[in-house]
């Protein structure tokens, strides 16, 4: 099975607050993944003011905005897609994601279908 695992970062999150430590963290933390065959996919993202959202309307056309789709007060600012044979399994990489990143981490199974 396939996870996603989102990391969720304040509107004004600060990047220069993640440290060297911290940044090390991370990258050992996604170093283990890879060596156990846990890692799929791994990134950060841009802040939002560099994205953009697409909405498909009724008549075909397509309305585009600046920004989220929903204005929160957070924003998804990395997200990792790992493997594991189950939630629980997830779940003990999700914590140890969620220690090292010190953010709010949502995990979400992905609904695939591999041929």
């Amino acid at each position: 099975m396939k996870f996603l695992l989102n990391g969720y970062l304040a509107d004004n999150f600060d990047p220069s607050a993640v440290d060297e430590k911290m940044a090390s963290e991370i990258h050992t933390f996604n170093a283990e993944l890879e060596a156990a065959g846990a890692l799929f996919f791994a990134c950060g993202l841009y802040p939002i003011e560099h994205s953009k959202t697409l909405i498909a309307q009724s008549d075909g056309s397509i309305m585009e905005t600046d920004g989220p789709y929903i204005e929160t007060k957070e924003h998804v600012g990395g997200l990792l897609i790992i493997e594991a044979a189950n939630l629980e399994e997830a779940m003990v990489w999700a914590r140890k994601g969620a220690k090292i990143n010190r953010m709010p981490l949502e995990i979400r199974p992905i609904f695939f279908q591999e041929e």
